[in-house]
């Protein structure tokens, strides 16, 4: 293979190969993708469920298919693939390192590179739950990966811990395999996962869930016998004597997503605090000139219909600084508010011109909130929503006329009508 191309784009996921189609249809066409999986499609191969394409194709897909129809756009414009590749690292000068059976370990200079690398599932680890290291203890993803995929059920009673989208529907998937789930614990008083995945995969197969509450301790020796599950105060701490014991021989975390950020770290790319992504504009351009991020790996998203859409502004943006060359910035950043957890992008580049999407997510749930864009001390634009909750993502778009006139930092919050 050669050691030159125009883009790099890493991950072959949704959001890498909505990248690469809209690149190479801006003028791009000498475009790499690496996976390391067998196939592309990334997460989608696994999720069998629809529910997939509703916003983008107006019709319910499930995701092998979601990913066919980006794949199928992919082969027609010959893009160059090089599946069962991981890539080991990304230096400043855009130089990737990677490694596959074929060639070993290769370097492979480009113009530009887009990230799309997509997130990984949060661990039992991280959570300290105490108990031993007994079989029966799955992330939700893996799980769905034994089933989905291999055809292996992890366990025929099940405890799962968190309300994340994932261990929602995993839950069902459970329950239509034969499978009893007791019961989904989240410790927030909200569920972070969409409404229509608690009425569609708990409300409509009776599957008890339980608010404020969590996993204190896994019992079993080889294999999990069953758990405690214990209420918890507005601190998140285990209240004593409210102890709910099950007896199940499987425990499935779902507690959320992290970005998967390490080459992005290891090309000093700045990272943002709360979304655990890349500084990114609203081109999606990094820190590092030349770089784009896109998708899961930049902002955990709710709909793979976004992570396109996003992913095609990337491949766009890529296209334009590799024909174009670098041009100049002339940022403004923008600020976490009032009862704002983060906005995303975290910086309007003026001299890109157009129309700004923020994406944001609240830290609490609001009942018919006012989102309002500051600049300085005057509101430059307002939007009123009929609930916002921190599990579902949502956007306000600035004008093209109100980009213009930003003439310092930008501040979203959200203020509720007393």
């Amino acid at each position: 293979m050669k050691g030159n191309y125009d883009l790099v784009i890493i991950g072959g996921g949704p959001a890498g190969l909505a990248a690469a189609v809209a690149a190479y249809d801006s003028g791009v066409e000498d475009i790499l993708i690496l996976e390391r999986e067998p196939i592309l499609g990334g997460i989608l191969n696994q999720c069998i469920h629809n529910g997939f394409g509703l916003t983008r194709f107006k019709e319910s897909l499930s995701g092998p298919e979601y990913a066919a129809r980006f794949i199928s756009e992919v082969e027609k414009r010959s893009i160059t693939v090089l599946t069962n590749t991981a890539v080991l690292s990304l230096d400043k000068g855009k130089l990737v390192t990677a490694m596959n059976a074929e060639e070993g370990v290769f370097t492979v200079q480009a113009k530009a590179v887009i990230l799309a690398m997509g997130c990984r599932e949060r661990s039992r680890g991280a959570l300290n739950v105490a108990g031993s290291r007994a079989a029966g203890v799955y992330s939700a993803g893996t799980a769905q990966k034994y089933v989905n995929v291999f055809g292996y059920m992890p366990g025929k009673r099940v405890v799962i811990l968190g309300s994340g989208d994932i261990g929602l529907i995993m839950a069902r998937r459970m329950t239509l395999e034969g499978a009893k789930v007791l019961a989904v614990c989240e410790i927030m008083p909200q569920t972070s996962g969409l409404k229509r995945n608690i009425a569609q995969c708990l409300d409509d197969f009776g599957i008890p869930l339980y608010l404020n509450h969590t996993v204190t301790k896994i019992e079993g020796d080889e294999r999990v016998t069953g758990v405690v599950v214990s209420k918890v105060d507005e601190n998140r701490k285990p209240i004593a004597g409210t102890e709910i014991h099950f007896d199940c021989d499987t425990v499935l975390f779902s507690v959320g997503l992290i970005p998967e950020n390490e080459l992005t770290k290891g090309a000093g790319i700045e990272l943002s605090r709360g979304t655990r992504g890349a500084v990114v504009t609203q081109s999606r351009e990094t820190s590092e000139s030349g770089v784009f991020a896109c998708g899961n790996v930049l902002q955990v998203h709710d709909l793979v219909d976004f992570v396109s859409e996003e992913a095609e502004i990337a491949g766009v943006s890529a296209a334009r600084y590799i024909l174009g060359g670098e041009v100049k910035r002339d940022a403004v950043e923008v600020k976490n508010g009032k009862n704002i957890l983060y906005v995303c992008p975290q910086l309007i580049d003026k001299s890109v011109g157009g129309k700004v999407k923020l994406f944001f997510r609240v830290t609490d749930t609001f009942k018919a909130p006012t989102v309002t864009v500051r600049c300085g001390n005057g509101a430059v634009q307002t939007k009123k929503l009929k609930v916002a909750v921190p599990g579902e993502m949502q956007s306000i778009v600035l004008s093209e006329e109100t980009v213009r006139g930003l003439n310092g930092s930008v501040e979203v919050l959200v203020e509720v009508d007393q």
